[in-house]
């Protein structure tokens, strides 16, 4: 079964072929194939259904989840180009997280329309280079990133999300 993509063959990562543009290179996009490659059929045309026992799906999402929190985090410390904030967020996850380029920059666009971050051109060692640098509102938005992982860390850690008890203050896990 093959992929909707066109130009280059090559395999994603649970090893269905797959067809990708050269300039494809977004592990969200190559994720998103394998699962609807591995999914089956529901009754709704067209749609595939998700396998939701398949460590592969969970594993995607948290990546993606976690690559705007982490591109936030490492930009706390100083601006960065693209491939350096890559390189940070790499670092600081150990390699649980690494942003490919076809999803860090949409991200930083997003972020940068946003006011979330300011980009302004640089030469750097001769080449123009795209600098990254957090804003006020960035900051505002990665602690409260930061506050809704404690919390789900702490719901689940506590198992009081997974067995769908109330907290110790009376309260569920949002």
């Amino acid at each position: 079964m093959w992929c909707g993509r066109k130009a280059l063959m090559s395999r994603c990562a649970c090893s269905v072929p797959m067809l990708a543009t050269p300039l494809d290179t977004s592990s969200i996009e190559v994720y998103d194939c394998c699962m609807a490659q591995r999914a089956s059929q529901t009754q709704t045309p067209g749609r595939q259904a998700v396998d939701y026992t398949d460590r592969t799906y969970w594993n995607g999402l948290i990546k993606m989840s976690l690559s705007k929190f982490f591109i936030l985090c490492v930009l706390q410390t100083r601006p960065m180009h693209g491939y350096e904030i890559t390189r940070a967020v790499e670092r600081t996850t150990n390699g649980c997280c690494s942003p490919a380029e076809g999803t860090i920059y949409p991200v930083l666009r997003e972020f940068e329309q946003g006011g979330y971050v300011t980009a302004h051109t640089e030469v750097v060692q001769g080449r123009q280079r795209k600098i990254y640098a957090i804003t006020a509102r960035g900051r505002a938005a990665f602690q409260v990133a930061v506050e809704a992982w404690m919390e789900v860390t702490q719901c689940l850690v506590q198992h009081e999300c997974v067995m769908g008890e109330a907290t110790a203050s009376g309260t569920t896990c949002r």
